[in-house]
């Protein structure tokens, strides 16, 4: 190759704005990589998790963060300001702008301008075939796709669009383009297995669990569990009896009272194993953390709620000095403020099932013999003294005339709510929180990316407990999906820590007809 050639090459690569280092020291082909605005937005360090490949930043895409970087209290504008920051220091003028410059790990970073679109050169093969397609060029998708193509065609292949919007890919390989997700925070991909394990004892050794509490296993069973699993341990028989794993092979029976009752409410028991297990999980002090996969109506609002109401009401003996509940607004951090009223009429509309959950453990109409009258309340807390107060001796329930002023009578769940042992959480403004001694209680939990679990989770405080409960199946925002979603990523990451538990709840109990739909629909 002559020395005019070189010379070519490198002016032609300053133009396009594509760092090309060609193959890799071991030898092996470098990929280019083209990130949509999404897998920014999503992950901001993930411009060094793509090892020795060059990274390929279309200029749209800055458009795109600037315009969101000035959302102040969501998480997508503080993901675009440290995206900001980031290429700031990596690219500091516009020489290293345009020509790329070296990762730490290796790779290359440069940002895009197509000149395809500059020069409204629409000769090329992959123009063609792109214009073919898609007609609106005033959209910033389209231009990505053209810039990803550009890309393409001015580098050594392959080339690949990285994107979480799965139209922007269906379009990208529409006009030849290879297009896949970010998949460096998915989970691996796990086969439908049940959702606990059963061991097979003789007669005899389940005759000792029961007896004595705990059994040690076998060295060849205890190796295929993590700790805090929960497991059903049977024997040829057809005798079973639940337990948890401890560790060092030993596990347990489970503990748990026979019912959880909220103050002047009914009690609520577990109607299948694996509601057994998650009422363990619930009551035991020693765990912080707990994940819960299930599908619609197979308890996980019902059960979470009445095993936390049961806990906060003893103020003598509890650890908890409240409940906290919360969920995702479709995404964390969207703005509520266009909502009229307080913050729990605000949050009332998206937090409506857990209403649901306390008229059913606290219904209006009291019980005939209040099993909490006589119940002593130490002085631990005063608004525990005020609100067991109102909930034991509630006023006499007339449905026509209401409080006298044309109101309606307060409903007794209300009552702890306005005593604040039960409090209603806007995600959007947890950042810099510490919630020390609540038992918190986040619903929906698969709406939510990784690193907004993580936010959530690094707000507990120690004595506090988190339940993150929802169905992976069941999934509204475009960014996440069953393996990328923050419920899944937090059960894969902490599986087998002390200070967590995870249960999936299969058998819906809601009605038959629910179960019907959930299995059918």
């Amino acid at each position: 190759m002559g020395c005019s050639q070189l010379i070519h090459d490198e002016m032609e690569s300053t133009i396009s704005g594509v760092f090309r280092p060609g193959f890799a020291g071991s030898g092996v082909r470098v990929k280019t990589y083209v990130l949509d605005t999404n897998v920014l937005l999503h992950d901001p360090q993930s411009i060094f998790k793509f090892e020795e490949n060059n990274l390929a930043i279309p200029v749209e895409v800055l458009e795109e963060l600037d315009a969101i970087k000035s959302e102040q209290s969501t998480e997508r504008g503080r993901n675009a300001r440290r995206v900001h920051r980031i290429l700031q220091e990596l690219l500091p003028d516009s020489r290293s702008l345009h020509e790329g410059v070296k990762l730490p790990n290796g790779g290359t970073l440069s940002i895009i301008i197509n000149r395809y679109l500059i020069e409204n050169n629409w000769s090329t093969p992959a123009m063609q075939r792109l214009r073919a397609v898609v007609s609106d060029f005033t959209k910033k998708d389209n231009r990505i796709i053209a810039a990803a193509l550009f890309v393409q065609e001015t580098n050594p292949p392959p080339t690949i669009l990285v994107t979480k919007d799965v139209n922007v890919q269906l379009k990208a390989r529409a006009v030849g383009l290879e297009a896949e997700d970010y998949l460096n925070d998915k989970v691996p991909e796990a086969p439908e297995t049940d959702s606990y394990q059963t061991l097979t004892l003789d007669v005899y050794e389940l005759q000792r669990f029961c007896s004595e509490g705990e059994f040690v296993l076998a060295d060849d069973l205890a190796p295929k569990l993590y700790l805090n699993e929960y497991v059903l341990l049977k024997t040829h028989e057809g005798k079973t009896m639940p337990g948890r794993y401890y560790g060092r092979g030993v596990v347990r029976r489970l503990r748990f009272p026979e019912f959880v009752k909220a103050p002047g409410g009914i009690p609520i028991r577990p109607r299948n194993l694996e509601q057994q297990f998650f009422m363990d999980a619930l009551m035991d002090d020693s765990i912080s953390l707990i994940t819960c996969f299930g599908k619609a109506g197979t308890g996980k609002t019902l059960l979470s709620t009445g095993c936390a109401l049961h806990q906060i009401v003893d103020a003598e003996n509890s650890r908890y000095d409240g409940l906290s509940i919360s969920r995702p607004v479709i995404a964390l951090g969207k703005d509520i403020g266009f909502l009229p009223g307080s913050l729990e009429e605000k949050m009332k509309p998206w937090l409506q099932p857990y209403h649901d959950a306390l008229e059913v453990l606290m219904p209006s109409k009291p019980p005939k013999e209040p099993q909490f009258a006589s119940k002593k309340v130490g002085k631990k807390k005063k608004k525990h003294d005020d609100a067991l107060a109102s909930m034991t001796s509630p006023q006499p329930f007339h449905a026509s005339s209401g409080n006298g002023n044309g109101v309606p009578p307060m409903k007794p769940y209300e009552r702890l709510i306005r005593s604040g042992l039960v409090e209603i959480e806007a995600l959007c403004f947890i950042r810099g929180r510490s919630i020390a001694r609540r038992f918190f209680i986040l619903d929906e939990a698969q709406q939510l990316t990784p690193h907004e679990v993580k936010t959530v989770i690094t707000r507990i405080s120690e004595g506090s407990k988190i339940v993150l409960i929802g169905d992976p199946a069941q999934i509204d925002n475009p960014y996440v999906d069953a393996r990328s979603n923050g419920l899944v990523f937090c059960h894969n990451r902490m599986k087998g820590q002390s200070l967590h538990a995870h249960v999936k709840l299969s058998k819906g109990e809601r009605s038959r007809l629910a179960e019907l739909a959930a299995d059918l629909l």
